[in-house]
C-alpha cells in the first residue's frame, strides 16, 4: 500500500522546521511539558526553571513563533498555553508515513511466513 503524496502549502517547509528548530532544545520541550499540564503565566512558567526570566522568556519566545504557544493577554497577564496542532502536523507528514512502511513490512513478513508454513504442511 504506497500513500500518494500530498501537495506541500507554500511556507509549509518552513514552517516545520521552526517546529523542528523549536522541539531540538530540552528546555523548550520542558516548557511544553509543563504547558501540556494547563496554561500558565510567564512568572510560572520561569519559576519551573534554573535560569533568568529573560532566559525562559526567549525560549518561550521560540515557542510562540513556531505557533507552538499560544498567548493571551488578560489585563496585565500574558497566559501561556500549549498548541498541539504543529507537533500533529509534523507527525502526520513525517511519522505515520515511516510507522505505515514499517507496518506493511511487518504484514509481507507475517503473510510470507504463513504461505511458506502453507506449503510445508502439503
Amino acid at each position: 500500500m504506497s500513500a500518494v503524496p500530498r501537495r506541500r502549502s507554500e511556507g509549509e517547509p518552513e514552517r516545520d522546521a521552526l517546529v523542528w528548530r523549536a522541539l531540538a532544545d530540552p528546555t523548550r520541550r520542558a516548557l511544553l511539558d509543563r504547558l501540556r499540564e494547563g496554561p500558565a503565566t510567564a512568572g510560572e512558567l520561569a519559576a519551573g526553571f534554573a535560569m533568568s526570566r529573560f532566559g525562559v522568556r526567549k525560549h518561550v519566545l521560540q515557542l510562540v513563533e513556531a505557533g507552538l504557544v499560544l498567548v493571551e493577554e488578560r489585563g496585565r497577564e500574558r497566559w501561556h498555553r500549549l498548541n498541539p496542532a504543529p507537533i500533529r502536523a509534523l507527525s502526520k507528514r513525517w511519522l505515520r508515513p515511516f510507522e505505515e512502511a514499517a507496518g506493511d513490512h511487518v504484514l509481507d513478513v507475517k503473510r510470507r511466513a504463513e504461505q511458506r508454513a502453507q506449503k510445508e504442511r502439503r
